[in-house]
Parts: C-alpha cells; structure tokens; sequence
C-alpha cells in the first residue's frame, strides 16, 4: 500500500540534517546550559548562537527571541502576560483563530473580567478592516489585537502589514500567531508594526516541543514560568539544547532554500487544485484556499460532494489507503464538533458536506497527489 502523507500543517517531516545536529547535541554536548564548567559554557554558547541567528533572520534583536515549548505555550504567554503585566482590558480577536489563542482569550475574561471582542470576516475569511477600525475606535481601554498571520485550516492571509498600521494608529498592541508562517515567509518586524510573534519548529522540518516567541524589547512584559534564571529570567527551566540546536538548524535550512522549496511546494498545491476540479466534479475549495495567489501554497481545504453518510467514513477510508490528510487543526484531533473555522464561514447545508485538509511539503510528489485524486474519485463514484 502506497504511503502518502499530507498533513503538514499539522507537523512536518523533520530534515536530516535536523536529525544529525540533535543526535551530535544529545551523545556529545549534554551540558546544562546553565551550568558553569565547560561542558555548560559550550551548551550555553549554542543556545545564543541560534538565538543570534534567528533574531538576524527576522531582523530582531537577539534579546527579543524567547524559547519556548512551542507555539501554544508562546500565545498563552504572550497573551496572559498581556492582561496581566500591560493592562489590557479589551482584546480583539478573530472566531476562526487557533484554539491556543481562542481558548486562552476566553480564560481570560472568565478570570480578569476584560472584554472580548471579534472582528466580522467576510464570506471567505477575511477580517473586516472596517470593523476592526470601529473596535479600536470604541472606548478608551487599553487593547491588544490578535490575528494570525496564516489560517492554519483555510490558509488564508490576514494583510499583517494593515492590521498593525491600524494598531499604531490606535494605540493598541498587537499579536500575531505566525505558526503556520515562521518557516515558510520572509520576516522583517523592523518593516511590520507587531509587538508579539509565535513560532514552533515541527512547523518547518524541526524537532516538536522548542518554538520561541518574538517580544519586542522593552514590551513590559513579566515571566510566566518562574524558578531559575533561564532565558535571561523570563522564562524558567532548563533549556532543552538539543532541540534549540534542532530548531536553529530547521530555521536556518527553511531560509536557505525558501525560494526554491516554496516554488515547489507551490507547483505541487497548484497541480493538486486543477487535479481535483478536473476529476471531481462538484468539489469547492473553502475560504481563499483554491487561490494560489490569495492563500498560502502549502494547504488546501476543500469540500466534497458526498453526502453526510458517506462523509463520515471519508477520513477513515483514506486512512486505509495510506494517505494522511485532516479534517481541520490536529489540535482537535477526535473531536466530533467540527471545524470551528469553516462553521463560521459555511452555511449548516454547506456544513454538512464532508470537508478536508490537504498540506503540502517538500517532500511530497505529483505522483503521491495522483493516488489521493484517484483514491478520492474512486470513493466517489463507489
């Protein structure tokens, strides 16, 4: 049975030389990074070396790069802090965010009282600039917006740019979760107005468990975790060399070849789109995903023309022909509620029409998109 994976907005094939850089970190350079004698001073010189390397990349500062576990440990960081350390009493945010943004939020106005405001989005996704405008606008309390930078389901593009224009204009802060970007797009925070980024390894051929969040320097912001001195006090716990080491390499590696990797990543969304409307009448891509040029190249969310019965086996069907895709956020892996994000974009008839995610990498081939096509047609017509 042939084996296809395409579920990479979920977690990525980690790079070989990912591998080689860990396994050196783990038999060789175990120090504690914290600790003094040699074997800590090399580990510690590693660990700000890839912090150097990631702050030249997004042209931030070194001290404005914070290692975490990942990105939902930044965005609870990042965002939790926020209430808590800046005074913010309003966030406004999206329905369609990741649950790391979405699920915290509400925590936050259960335990702190501050309110919590949405944006409207349009028929495919987008927030409404005019009505974030409006929100700024209201009141005098103090804000912060949280929009991501790439809809991990639907693989829409916020215009970042725009939204932080506006934020400087009204005062608030702004945060974006950039899991789903970090890796796959250029970065400048010099060039954007944003004060708080998320970022997570598995996302771009690294190791899972390492991510960092980007703070701008002198935000106001207080530790989260505390205990030791790590990570210049703002983060305690010993810091997991080996997999900075690892993230510093997949980083680094993603940057190198980001024009050539994204050409063919791109090529490969592209033939799968034309695959599916050539072969699968009736199929409809949801949000901005069927459009290369208004949705990321390396996911595609589409919606099949079977009906509920047979929709709930399609996920399991593709399973047992070896091929790996999603229903929406692996996050909400086992849950039967749906996708929260296409729910606020699709009506309940739409709804009702099975739904898939299809994410792409380097890895993959136009051979592999050809089997899932046919496993799908074949399914189809059965």
């Amino acid at each position: 049975m042939q084996k296809v994976y395409l579920d990479n907005a979920a977690t990525t094939q980690v790079r070989d030389e990912v591998i080689s850089r860990m396994q050196e970190a783990l038999a060789v350079h175990y120090g504690n990074p914290s600790s003094t004698h040699s074997f800590g001073r090399t580990a510690k010189t590693a660990v700000e070396q890839a912090r150097k390397t990631i702050a030249k990349t997004l042209n931030a500062q070194p001290s404005e790069i914070i290692f975490t576990s990942g990105g939902t440990e930044a965005d609870n960081m990042i965002l939790r802090c926020a209430v808590r350390d800046l005074g913010v009493q309003t966030i406004i945010t999206s329905k369609i965010e990741h649950h790391a943004v979405l699920h915290t939020v509400e925590e936050l106005e259960k335990e702190y009282g501050i309110a919590v405001w949405y944006v409207d989005l349009d028929a495919d996704g987008n927030p409404d600039m005019g009505h974030l405008e409006t929100l700024l606008q209201k009141d005098g309390s103090k804000k912060l917006v949280s929009l991501m930078h790439v809809n991990n389901e639907i693989g829409n593009i916020t215009d970042i740019a725009a939204v932080g224009k506006l934020c400087q204009q009204y005062g608030a802060l702004f945060h974006s979760d950039t899991v789903q970007s970090i890796g796959h797009y250029p970065w400048d925070v010099q060039s954007v107005h944003i004060d708080f980024m998320t970022a997570a390894a598995h996302k771009f051929h690294g190791p899972k468990g390492i991510g960092f969040a980007f703070i701008k320097k002198n935000s106001g912001l207080k530790p989260l975790i505390v205990g030791g001195a790590q990570e210049r006090g703002f983060r305690a716990g010993t810091e997991p060399f080996h997999n900075i080491v690892g993230l510093e390499e997949s980083f680094v590696k993603a940057y190198e070849h980001l024009e050539e990797e994204t050409n063919t990543v791109k090529e490969l969304k592209r033939y799968f789109v034309e695959k599916v409307q050539q072969e699968i009448p009736g199929a409809i891509f949801n949000g901005l995903s069927g459009d290369l040029d208004k949705s990321t190249y390396t996911l595609a969310n589409v919606r099949l023309p079977f009906d509920k019965q047979k929709g709930l086996m399609l996920l399991f069907h593709l399973d047992m022909k070896g091929i790996a895709c999603s229903k929406g956020s692996a996050c909400q892996s086992g849950s039967d509620q749906g996708s929260h994000v296409l729910a606020e974009i699709l009506s309940p008839e739409e709804m009702d029409k099975p739904s898939l995610r299809f994410s792409f990498s380097m890895y993959n081939t136009k051979e592999e998109l050809d089997y899932t096509v046919q496993v799908l047609k074949e399914y189809a017509n059965s």
